[in-house]
């Protein structure tokens, strides 16, 4: 039977009323959740909620791993105590880890856990007084300024005793400037007998050999507080020669541990087709052979010996060390690098090497076989260059950090800093990290721990606010602590930003980003990802500087891990590490790089884990086509930007 007209309009109009009200009733739903007014977690339970959430590994998102959501607007502002549970808790800046340290203290006295949790209240309670330390300094600063000026001698004598009593150092306030001048009158010790198995390896039965040799070292005092001094330049007379059997001298120049190439001056004069330093040869002649021919081929002078062909070599002029004589040396330096003059004539000239000025020579060394009778130092800078922060740091806004993005994002480089390097990240701010601001898929932080001067955490701390680019760890820093940081690393990629990857590198790592991030996309969608320059089969130290002990590491090998200037994790190891540094089962160790590659062995026990091992992520230094460049001062950084620019991955001069 057919419908009079009009007879399905109610029914209609109740449908569509039906629809609207489930509309507003879900729009009101979604409302109360975003609203500021309905909280969904506790007041300070913001690091222990965002801990417990779970990454979802198994998601895709634009062909690869998926990356969590983001917790929070603002997960970086947590309530952060580290006062071993008393309930004290500290509302820090937004520039500050939301790591939760405050249960290490929970462990056995002596352990790892133990100095970290003490490091951590003492950090807390520095930290807590920078504002009021910042407004004493700012008040003395002008005062210290006028003082510091005052210390720029234009020369200094010191006689022997003087310089026995300064430790064998002479300190060089304001560093050298053009046509700077050291003179040094000493007598090399007569040749004694070494043991020192770092130089010699004796058989049982072999007599010592006789050594007598010395150095003389310009050293940048004042360029890295808490860390070795850069040697700027090292000249090591060795007058009964080493290996190669005859009297030499070696030059070189030494960076956060790493030695350049050395320049061996070895009698023979340099060739005539080498580039020579403001005039003068690299090395001049000293040695003829007994035929009366001026130079004999080194190639053959070394097949002679190894043939055991032994000839009488005569003397053009003496080597210009002799024990028991006196010298006089003069150290000049020049435009294109240092000379280097014994008794009135030239004996060697070192370049100056990419990575240090003048003014970074703040100090002479010499030390080893030999009497200094007097130092006289000349025409050196009356004008303090000033060591402060500001001499580094460029206060523009085209360095700042641009906002977080609101979307997760694909990889997160955290850089390890010591607080002091401010030169090392303004060099990284103009440099590689310019590329990372740029991008919305790519966000990087420096991350830092607190300095024992109490100066140095307020430069720090206004750095911070100004460029928004450096995360604070509150501890006060060690190198056995570094550790730390890296965990704050995986906490701030996991729950700040949200990140896929997460990068770890250090503040003198230049990363060429673009080659980083293809190398990770190659990996196929799902995949836990460990990648970097890997070591197998690597053993601890057992003594020397870098000894660990049994109780520090008990096995007799290190895991497979990457070195720790620059490798790549995926988010759901990182994820892992947090939860069970949180729940206490994180076992920690020293050195942050074996560290990881052990949380990253445990980790594969339960989910497999693509290694991916590259050189190209370079430890030592750098090679062409790098994906990471390692040991590269604020100056290499700048070149390494420049040869980017033009399209080379290519490195700059060596040290």
């Amino acid at each position: 039977m057919r419908r009079p007209p009009g007879a399905g309009a109610p029914c209609r109009r109740r449908a569509i009323q039906g629809f609207v009200a489930l509309f507003l009733a879900y729009a009101l739903f979604v409302l109360l959740l975003e609203s500021p007014l309905v909280s969904t977690s506790l007041p300070g339970a913001g690091a222990s909620a965002a801990a417990s959430r779970k990454l979802h590994l198994d998601g895709a998102w634009e062909g690869g791993r998926a990356a969590p959501a983001r917790p929070s607007k603002h997960p970086h502002r947590e309530t952060l105590s580290a006062d071993g549970g008393s309930g004290r808790a500290r509302r820090l800046s937004g520039f500050v880890s939301g790591l939760e340290l405050r249960h290490l203290n929970s462990t056995r006295s002596g352990s790892l856990r133990k100095v970290a949790a003490e490091a951590a209240e003492s950090g807390a309670r520095v930290f807590a007084d920078l504002r009021t330390l910042a407004t004493n300094l700012t008040s003395s600063q002008d005062s210290s300024d006028e003082e510091e000026r005052s210390k720029c001698p234009h020369s200094i004598v010191l006689s022997g005793d003087q310089f026995r009593e300064r430790g064998r150092t002479v300190e060089l306030p304001c560093g050298l400037t053009l046509g700077s001048y050291i003179t040094v009158a000493a007598t090399p010790h007569e040749a004694h007998p070494e043991r020192d198995p770092k130089i010699t390896l004796l058989k049982e039965g072999e007599e010592p050999i006789m050594v007598s040799q010395f150095m003389m070292e310009l050293q940048g005092l004042k360029t890295v507080d808490g860390e070795d001094p850069p040697r700027i330049l090292h000249f090591n007379p060795r007058l009964r020669g080493d290996w190669s059997g005859k009297p030499v001298i070696e030059q070189n120049t030494c960076y956060r541990m790493q030695w350049g190439t050395p320049l061996r001056c070895e009698g023979w004069r340099s060739r005539a087709d080498e580039e020579t330093v403001d005039g003068f040869v690299k090395c001049e002649k000293w040695i003829r052979d007994d035929e009366g021919r001026s130079e004999e081929s080194k190639t053959s002078w070394w097949l002679n010996r190894l043939i055991g062909r032994t000839k009488t070599v005569s003397i053009d002029w003496p080597y210009p060390f002799v024990e028991d004589h006196l010298f006089v040396l003069t150290l000049t330096a020049g435009l294109e690098g240092y000379h280097v003059n014994v008794d009135g004539r030239h004996v060697t000239s070192f370049p100056y090497r990419t990575g240090f000025v003048l003014e970074d020579a703040t100090g002479l060394s010499l030390i080893g076989d030999l009497d200094v009778q007097s130092v006289f130092a000349g025409t050196l800078p009356t004008t303090h260059p000033s060591f402060s922060p500001q001499k580094h740091l460029e206060m523009l806004p085209s360095w700042q950090a641009p906002p977080l993005p609101d979307e997760p994002v694909e990889i997160f480089i955290g850089i390890l800093s010591a607080s002091n390097h401010f030169a090392e990240r303004m060099a990284a701010r103009k440099t590689w990290m310019s590329a990372a601001q740029k991008s919305s898929n790519v966000v990087a932080r420096f991350f830092v721990a607190l300095h024992g001067r109490n100066e140095i955490n307020v430069e720090l701390k206004r750095e911070a606010e100004f460029f928004g680019d450096i995360v604070i760890v509150p501890f006060m820093d060690s190198y056995d602590l570094v550790v730390l940081k890296t965990i704050a690393i995986c906490e701030y990629g996991v729950h700040v930003v949200s990140a896929r990857y997460i990068m770890k590198c250090d503040d003198d790592t230049f990363v060429r980003l673009e080659s980083v991030m293809a190398e990770v996309k190659r990996i196929r969608k799902g995949e836990s990802l460990y990648i970097g320059n890997m070591n197998y089969h690597h053993k601890p130290l057992r003594d020397g500087k870098w000894a660990v002990t049994y109780e520090e590491w008990p096995e007799e090998d290190y895991p497979i891990y990457a070195n720790g200037p620059g490798y790549v994790i995926s988010s759901d190891i990182a994820d892992a590490i947090l939860s069970e540094f949180l729940n206490h089962k994180l076992r920690l160790f020293k050195m942050e790089d074996v560290s990881m590659g052990m949380w990253v062995e445990r980790f594969n026990s339960t989910r497999p884990v693509k290694y991916v091992h590259s050189v190209k992520f370079c430890q030592f230094g750098c090679i062409d086509d790098y994906y990471t460049a390692h040991y590269q001062s604020p100056r290499q950084m700048l070149c390494l930007w420049d040869k980017l620019q033009a399209g080379k991955a290519q490195c700059c001069n060596m040290r």
